[in-house]
């Protein structure tokens, strides 16, 4: 039976949790070497129980990297119970599956076991993407062409890299002799482990503190309270089905056109307070391209954050507590076969973008029952994997395009940030140029295409690279065919575009998704972000509001007369009077 524990220690026992996980991140980004990890906080931190059920989280962590722990730790007790193993103290796991729990090959947990009086009580893992994975082309973005799992890089199943406290040195030798930027990575990776064992120190302090029985008590209350919260969320909405569809680029420049324009599709259907997100009417996966998606550790987590994002919004709700309680109430299904369930080895290393284009989906087949929880459609990001080879060796970087948000009830949409579920930061331009042979030439907010609404779209931003010496470019993205869909009468938002610009002056257009492609010295990769849809009649929107971004140089003054009917003046002013004729004409 389960102990009651007191209200007041079951948060002191919460807010510990909490600030295990967060020490976990803090010191995983002190202790890491790449800027994925240190500056943009690709990471994830958090606690499960024995079984894999998530306790806390590190609240610095994307939900892409935290999302997914639950997964990692049941496919690694499966793996260890299929092949007859058992867990003992000391013991460390790698684990990067995508078919077991894993998000993708390059964001590689590792798994921690807790022992308290001899009994196994949790996990504490951390996970990471990792710059380079051992795959096909330099780097662990941009592998656009894979053509199945094998192709993607180093797998691990369960790898134990510590056997009872002793270091597996034969595991960490086949690590540094397959992956490029070997110190950087595996740099990157023994910081994870020793951020993995803070986090299984300080919970056994707790457990030694306040006993097993109150602590398992505590974090039961605090599952069943975060359940509560989401099953009265979803009582508030009407029971019934409802649908939408979106499109995501797949490969544009392909002749066949099962590559390319491929739908995404979700139907919620609600009963009670149980939701079913149902992706019947997605497209087939694809077997030879890597932009097919898990089903554990990608579907799930978009899923699972868009829901929790709209219906239980923090500035409504507060804090929160996260964990595995929220995701109680909402089953999702996707044939097998399809895009967002594939059949290994179907490659997946490339599930970012469609995932994103996931969570956008879901996001407008609820908002119609929602709608001032809800943005408009968003602006998907693109990664871009920059490489080369000097004479100390390779070198590899990873950068993370911003999209932007759609406009939203009561205010814009958030410009130049990445949406959804990837949440990283983006990496700053002295860091990038003190490190690597790149200038960064541009970096600003595109002008005159947010889309049009009494809340406008979020706008993207603009990014000019150049290569200071001779390398390459692997680009993986979306967004570039369709247009962010606007809301309650708000316009479509604007897609996002790539050019090249080469040294000897000649430019091209490129796709949303580039294989490895080599570059010369003074080349430059230009990346326009796309900018989210507009939500309400831009008719209502707030002269003064149209006035400012005029004054800020993100729109015309013809686009205000075109798009807001708002008059201008030549004194930079709006004209009321020229602006209430304009408007009444209707």
């Amino acid at each position: 039976m389960q102990t009651r524990v007191d209200p007041f220690l079951a948060a002191v026992i919460h807010g510990a949790l909490e600030n295990i996980a967060i020490e976990m991140g803090h010191k995983l980004m002190r202790m890491s070497y790449s800027s994925i990890i240190r500056e943009s906080e690709d990471f994830g931190a958090a606690l499960t129980d024995a079984t894999g059920r998530q306790l806390c989280e590190c609240t610095m962590s994307t939900p892409l990297q935290s999302g997914p722990i639950p997964g990692y730790v049941e496919g690694i007790l499966r793996e260890l119970e299929g092949r007859g193993d058992t867990i003992r103290p000391g013991d460390v796991f790698m684990h990067n599956d995508p078919y077991a729990g894993g998000s993708h090959g390059p964001d590689v947990g590792f798994a921690v076991p807790i022992f308290h009086d001899g009994a196994l009580v949790g996990f504490s893992v951390t996970t990471a993407h990792h710059l380079d994975i051992g795959a096909l082309t330099p780097g662990s973005c941009g592998i656009v062409d894979a053509v199945d799992a094998y192709a993607e890089g180093l797998q691990f199943k369960a790898v134990r890299v510590y056997d009872e406290g002793r270091k597996v040195e034969p595991v960490w030798q086949i690590l540094r002799s397959n992956i490029r930027i070997a110190d950087l990575v595996v740099g990157d990776m023994e910081a994870q482990v020793a951020a993995a064992r803070i986090g299984a120190d300080r919970y056994m302090a707790l457990l030694d503190q306040y006993g097993l029985e109150t602590v398992t008590g505590a974090y039961e209350d605090l599952l069943d309270h975060s359940e509560t919260l989401m099953r009265e969320a979803i009582s508030a909405i009407p029971d019934g089905s409802y649908n939408a569809r979106t499109y995501i680029d797949g490969y544009l420049d392909s002749d066949d056109p099962a590559l390319k324009e491929l739908p995404i599709e979700v139907t919620l259907k609600i009963s009670g307070s149980d939701i079913l997100v149902d992706l019947t009417g997605t497209a087939p996966q694809i077997p030879n391209k890597p932009i097919n998606m898990p089903l554990v550790g990608t579907v799930d987590c978009a899923v699972w954050l868009t829901l929790r994002s709209i219906l239980l919004d923090s500035d409504v709700y507060g804090h929160i507590p996260q964990n595995s309680g929220l995701t109680r109430p909402i089953t999702i299904h996707a044939p097998e076969g399809c895009l967002a369930n594939p059949i290994f080895p179907a490659p997946v290393i490339a599930r970012f973008c469609p995932g994103n284009a996931v969570a956008d989906t879901v996001m407008k087949a609820i908002a119609p029952t929602v709608p001032r929880q809800v943005s408009a459609g968003i602006g998907n990001l693109r990664v871009m994997a920059f490489s080369g080879q000097t004479a100390a060796g390779p070198w590899v970087h990873m950068e993370i395009m911003e999209g932007a948000y759609g406009g939203r009830y009561g205010k814009d949409g958030m410009d130049a940030v990445d949406t959804l579920y990837a949440n990283t930061r983006n990496n700053p331009v002295e860091d990038i140029e003190s490190h690597l042979p790149l200038r960064v030439l541009q970096y600003e907010l595109r002008e005159d295409v947010a889309g049009p609404g009494q809340w406008r779209g979020g706008i993207g931003s603009i990014r000019s690279f150049e290569l200071l010496e001779d390398g390459a470019v692997s680009v993986e993205g979306d967004g570039q065919r369709f247009d962010p869909w606007g809301f309650m009468g708000g316009s479509d938002g604007s897609p996002a575009h790539v050019d090249l610009l080469r040294a000897d002056g000649g430019v091209e257009a490129l796709p949303s998704k580039i294989p490895y492609r080599p570059l010369a010295k003074g080349d430059r990769i230009v990346a326009y972000g796309p900018c989210g849809g507009g939500y309400g009649d831009p008719f209502e929107r707030a002269p003064e509001d149209v006035l400012e971004d005029v004054r800020d140089g993100l729109l015309t003054p013809e686009s205000a007369r075109k798009s807001y009917r708002v008059v201008i003046a030549d004194g930079g002013t709006v004209d009321a009077a020229a602006t209430e004729a304009l408007r009444a004409q209707g």
